[in-house]
């Protein structure tokens, strides 16, 4: 055939218009494979050498402006001018691809786990904070993506908090001009799909839930591209009176390996204020938990994995510029605690949160799980020196530490190795990929070579 006949033939058919395209785990770890097109249809998938044709999530719209967490001058409408797509993936599929791209699939056993959060590149006039999202140094989340892709691991675990340009940059600002802000899809793209790329292309993830991707926030782009779950009507965070639904969510397990599971919990509208019985968020969580408690009977072994640490703890300065501790999340313990006063299941071994802006690790004496914090993987980091007698501070109550480790000021990732029952290995990365702490998780408890990261 002539090459000007193929040129020709190559004009009249255009390659998809992919503009992202991976793989989330649902409930029992089911795969879910999604694109993101800038085309007028959903692109063909590739299954086992049998194309069939995606699913459309969600059309491309503009919502009309809703009221956020912002001013109404410092909010607009969100434009998401790109079709959402998906195509649950059957169970023992070999391989997947669109557009000649391989999409990442699970295994059957994930013994190579990387554990991000805290991702995207801080814009919030309330707080007069905005962050270099210009600088890479600065504003690291590209880097620490690329990084931890290059560990090759089996799966990706973010625990919460991908979007955070949510209002302009000042004029005159040169680390944040030109960035583009607000809800809609150009944000979404610069705070996190773009740097995630290429972790995104190294395995399947498990997307939880932060406070950032709340309906007053960035709930419409997280029911749009991120959560596993169908996108229901009423749900998806479009109109203010339906976010007593669009706030809320079910646990689900992904399995990890025969003995051990992932319990993905939804607490992005928990409140450090504390709930009380009576409260949506009170009876939401406290059901979450019985929930929780009836998916932890299926294994031994579970990792819980949820955006505010119930066991964690940080540090920030208050107007008079006096260090003050900001412990484990009031709400879910208010929640969990009218259940369970030690807050979470037994066989519950370890939780994965975000929130604090730091990495974090802590076991306890008491009957409590180990908890680490990444919450620093891109966000403006924090940058108040926590106590220098940690084992003093209870994060909860009745909660004895007897072992702690942090890193302050400082990005990266943390992955997990599985070494058998209930044993992991886990290492703390800097952005580059350089092992900067070693741990063990056994059972429950955990232990670190480095108290702090310097």
């Amino acid at each position: 055939m002539p090459a000007a006949l193929l040129a020709g033939c190559a004009s009249v058919v255009p390659a998809p218009a992919v503009l992202s395209a991976y793989v989330v785990l649902g409930e029992q770890g089911g795969a879910i494979a999604r694109v993101l097109s800038s085309d007028t249809t959903c692109p063909a998938i590739e299954v086992d050498g049998r194309a069939q044709p995606m699913q459309l999530r969600a059309p491309a719209a503009t919502i009309a402006q809703r009221p956020t967490a912002s001013s109404a001058t410092d909010s607009k409408p969100s434009a998401f001018p790109v079709l959402t797509c998906e195509l649950p993936l059957p169970a023992g599929t070999r391989s997947a691809s669109v557009a000649g791209q391989r999409l990442p699939l699970p295994q059957a056993e994930a013994r190579r786990i990387v554990v991000i959060g805290d991702t995207g590149c801080r814009l919030k006039k309330a707080d007069n904070a905005y962050q270099a999202c210009n600088d890479p140094e600065q504003a690291p989340f590209g880097t620490v993506a690329a990084a931890a892709a290059a560990w090759r691991p089996d799966l990706v675990i973010h625990v919460g908090d991908y979007h955070y340009r949510e209002n302009p940059c000042p004029d005159g600002n040169a680390g944040c001009a030109g960035s583009p802000w607000g809800y809609g899809w150009d944000a979404w793209r610069a705070d996190f799909f773009l740097p995630a790329a290429p972790l995104l292309r190294a395995a399947p993830w498990v997307v939880v839930r932060g406070n950032h991707e709340t309906c007053v926030r960035g709930g419409q782009g997280w029911w749009r591209f991120l959560d596993p779950r169908p996108l229901a009507p009423g749900r998806d965070c479009n109109r203010a009176a339906d976010d007593q639904l669009g706030n809320y969510s079910e646990p689900y397990a992904v399995p990890l390996a025969p003995d051990t599971q992932l319990l993905v919990v939804d607490t992005a509208a928990t409140t450090w204020r504390g709930l009380k019985p009576g409260d949506l968020g009170f009876e939401r969580y406290r059901d979450a938990y019985a929930k929780v408690a009836a998916l932890a009977q299926r294994t031994p072994y579970n990792l819980l994995t949820n955006h505010h640490p119930v066991l964690g703890f940080g540090a920030d300065l208050d107007k008079h510029g006096q260090r003050y501790l900001q412990l484990g999340d009031k709400g879910l313990q208010d929640s969990f605690g009218a259940v369970n006063p030690l807050l979470l299941p037994a066989n519950v071994q370890a939780l994965l949160s975000g929130h604090v802006h730091l990495w974090q690790q802590i076991s306890y004496s008491s009957p409590h799980p180990t908890q680490f914090v990444t919450g620093f993987s891109g966000t403006a980091e924090a940058l108040v020196p926590l106590p220098d007698d940690p084992l003093a501070v209870q994060p909860a109550p009745g909660a004895v530490i007897d072992a702690f480790s942090a890193w302050v000021d400082g990005f990266g990732f943390m992955t997990m190795e599985r070494d058998g029952p209930g044993a992991w290995r886990i290492e703390v990365h800097d952005r580059h990929g350089a092992v900067r702490n070693r741990c063990t998780l056994t059972g429950r408890q955990s232990r670190c070579e480095t108290a702090q990261i310097r």
